[in-house]
Order: structure tokens, then C-alpha cells, then sequence
């Protein structure tokens, strides 16, 4: 599965509910580059992203990276017996500073029973998480590597971007090779590839910074060619 996510779960809940959650789920700070569940290791529960980004990736028989998706504040991620969000054989590691609220197997199946209209929210979370991986294996199967990174750019822009003037910045740093990951490509391919993007005005970076600015109108009307 493969999915980019900035829905934000807790945000319609109120405040009672969310004194709830902080009672049963105390908020922890993870530092950047921790990885907070593996494959086989991680104990069955639910992790509420209060605040940051984490990437899912697996591993290959060679040991490289494949990255799976990203999530962003207010997101929920992890596995229990009654529940399962897709990320049981997956790598988690904090992108950034992450604030993580951990709810156990039954503390979960409580909150929800008293709470349908939530689990409602979570379908249509995993509904949309599912459409976006069957969009992006299309992608994968069928375009270049332009179009397939044009793709990934417009997600990211849609998931993550803030506009400033023509451009967009996005809310996260991604080098060549996470780009890479998470279209099926070679780094130097995808280098190649921004370069040319670069070249035609699609994209562009500050001097002395490795944030992403996309032109918007630039890279659907490029998508949009055949």
C-alpha cells in the first residue's frame, strides 16, 4: 500500500473526548530519525499522530528502502487484533520532532464503542488511503518516470504544500532517493529528471536550501500532455 495522508482525525472531536484520549494515551515526544515501530517487533496499538510526520517504508532483500507513504498531523497508524490500518510489516520512522498518543488494544475498542461516528471517520480514512495506493500503482504500471514523479509532486503539493506567489513550498524535505523510493525509480534517474524539471520551470529551489518550490499550473498543465 501507498498513500500520502494530512486528514486530520482528531480535529471534529470534542473537547471531553479529547481530555479522554490524553488520560488513556499520554503524549510522547519522539525525537527525528526514530523508528518507532518495525516489522514483528512492535507491540499490538493504535498510535494517534498529534503532531509531525512519520514515512513508512519496507526493506527489499537487498536491505534498500522503499518508501510506503506519509502521514501527517492527526493521522493514525499501527495494528490491533480487531482493527488494522495496513502498516503491520512496515518500518515507522519520525520525519521530524512527532508528538504520538499510544492507545492500547482495549483502551481502543472502548473509545469506539462509545463513539461510532469515529469509527465511521476511520473508513473513510482507510477508503481514501486505499484509493490513493490503486492510483499510484496505476502510475507506477503504466507512466515514465516524468509523469510518475509529476504525480508524486502533485500529491505532495495537494497533501503538503503551502503557496507562496506561483509556487508552492512543501512542508516536508524529501531528497532525491526518498523521491526515488516511493515511485520505483534510480536515484540518478529522479535527479536527472528534477533537473530537466528545473530547466523548464516546473520546479525551483532557494539558493542554500533543499526545500522543493513547485509551480502548480506548470506541472498539471505538463501532466496533462500526452
Amino acid at each position: 500500500m501507498w498513500y500520502l495522508s494530512q486528514i486530520n482525525l482528531m480535529e471534529e472531536l470534542p473537547l471531553e473526548d479529547l481530555k479522554e484520549i490524553e488520560r488513556m494515551a499520554p503524549m510522547s515526544k519522539i525525537p527525528k530519525g526514530t523508528i518507532i515501530s518495525s516489522p514483528g517487533e512492535a507491540p499490538p496499538a493504535l498510535y494517534l499522530l498529534k503532531k509531525g510526520k512519520v514515512r513508512l517504508y519496507k526493506l527489499n532483500r537487498e536491505g534498500k528502502e522503499f518508501t510506503l507513504g506519509i502521514l501527517g498531523d492527526g493521522n493514525i497508524f499501527g495494528e490491533v487484533e480487531t482493527f488494522s490500518t495496513g502498516t503491520r510489516d512496515t518500518y515507522v520512522e519520525a520525519m521530524e520532532e512527532t508528538l504520538l498518543c499510544v492507545l492500547n488494544k482495549k483502551d481502543f475498542e472502548e473509545f469506539m464503542k462509545e463513539r461510532p461516528q469515529l469509527a465511521i471517520k476511520l473508513i473513510g480514512i482507510l477508503t481514501e488511503r486505499l484509493r490513493e495506493a490503486e492510483e499510484m500503482l496505476e502510475n507506477l504500471a503504466y507512466g515514465s518516470v516524468q509523469k510518475r514523479l509529476l504525480y508524486l509532486l502533485s500529491k505532495l503539493v495537494h497533501h503538503f504544500g503551502n503557496q507562496k506567489g506561483a509556487y508552492w513550498e512543501l512542508d516536508l524535505r524529501l531528497s532525491h532517493q526518498d523521491l526515488a523510493a516511493m515511485i520505483g525509480a534510480t536515484r540518478e534517474t529522479v535527479s536527472a529528471t528534477l533537473s530537466e524539471l528545473t530547466r523548464q520551470g516546473v520546479i525551483s529551489k532557494e539558493r542554500n536550501k533543499r526545500d522543493l518550490r513547485i509551480h502548480r499550473k506548470k506541472m498539471e498543465s505538463m501532466m496533462n500532455e500526452k
